[in-house]
């Protein structure tokens, strides 16, 4: 039996907790909010509703991911990807040689992130560190312990750090997850962050909107002037791709390739008609996730990146201006800068070299 410890009991940690339980895997869980831990201590099962209705036992629940680690063959990182760096932190002492972290998602540089953490705490064990380039799930919690599963992608590119552990990884997640696709590196899912491209865009184009608590639907009341924005955005993401010897596809193109069936001839149309979307309402707060957790690890590092070989990234560079004085915070020096991926100094090519 699998031993899998899911960190972070959140709308994604609960369905990848649910469902790697209701597959036979003895499961533990932690987080850190006590409400959710003394709800999930008194159902000690996640109930996954919608797109698929399976029940998983819960094997622990627990606050300290410390913890659940010990003995685990596999550590499902869930979490916000702006919590990676204290988590290496928190379970440095206590991981184990051989055990599997799969951030996610990764977000970007989140791999890099935590491997530089970890080397920093005196972490030597053999570990394997893998992330994910998004959720598997578009998911809701309807109420603690049962969660409502929106969507499910059909494809997840998944690379380790080196990215010669990826085929050990997959060889134990596949068997769960066959939507986990091997990719050459983690710089592949690193870019292939999408949630830097389409969530802090829609935040402050509507912050005032947002702030005077006007409610929408996030993705399906997509404009077509905001929607032109984007794509304008996510060319220099894919000019960043390009610039390392990787051909990113479009974030329009994305929308199709991860969920089977959407149509549309602009980004717009395909943002409305995806089903996965449909239902997920705006942040109630400008101080949200999708600028404290996408501008710090997803812009950052693009434009870090970006610049590392050559290009100027100026709309980007505007996007976390603009958050950080929005929200009177240092972004660029508390974010996924080069220093903080271990990546500071090298060139394109020896960043390359980095990733084998």
């Amino acid at each position: 039996m699998l031993k899998v410890a899911v960190i972070g009991a959140g709308n994604g940690g609960q369905a990848l907790a649910g469902y790697m339980a209701s597959q036979g895997c003895e499961v533990r869980i932690s987080e850190l909010n006590l409400n959710v831990v003394n709800a999930l201590q008194k159902k000690m099962e996640i109930h996954l509703t919608g797109r698929l209705d399976v029940y998983g036992k819960l094997a622990q629940v627990a606050t300290d991911a410390a913890k659940i680690i010990i003995g685990a063959d596999l550590i499902m990182v869930a979490t916000t990807a702006s919590a990676h760096a204290a988590l290496a932190r928190q379970l440095a002492p206590v991981l184990a040689d051989n055990q599997v972290i799969i951030l996610n998602p990764g977000r970007t540089g989140g791999a890099l992130e935590f491997r530089e953490t970890l080397k920093k705490c005196g972490c030597s064990k053999r570990l394997y560190i893998a992330e994910a380039q998004t959720l598997v799930y578009a998911c809701r919690q309807k109420e603690k312990g049962e969660v409502n599963i929106i969507g499910i992608k059909d494809k997840v590119l998944l690379s380790a750090l080196p990215s010669s552990d990826t085929q050990h990884v997959l060889d134990m997640i596949n068997p769960f997850y066959s939507c986990f696709k091997s990719c050459p590196n983690v710089l592949f899912t690193s870019l292939e962050n999408y949630g830097a491209v389409f969530h802090p865009s829609v935040v402050l184009f509507n912050a005032a909107a947002i702030e005077r608590g006007n409610s929408f639907y996030f993705y399906r009341e997509m404009t077509p002037k905001i929607a032109e924005f984007i794509e304008r955005l996510d060319a220099e993401r894919v000019a960043v791709g390009k610039a390392y010897g990787i051909d990113l596809i479009s974030a329009k193109d994305w929308v199709s390739a991860a969920y089977n069936g959407i149509e549309g001839e602009t980004l717009c149309e395909r943002m409305r008609n995806n089903p996965a979307y449909y239902d997920i309402v705006a942040p109630n707060l400008i101080d949200c996730r999708q600028l404290t957790e996408d501008i710090p690890t997803g812009a950052v590092p693009f434009v870090a990146l970006g610049k590392a070989a050559g290009l100027e990234m100026p709309i980007y560079s505007s996007i976390i201006g603009v958050a950080e004085a929005l929200l009177n915070r240092d972004f660029r020096n508390t974010g996924r800068s080069l220093k903080n991926l271990g990546l500071n100094g090298l060139t394109r090519e020896e960043i390359l070299q980095n990733l084998y």
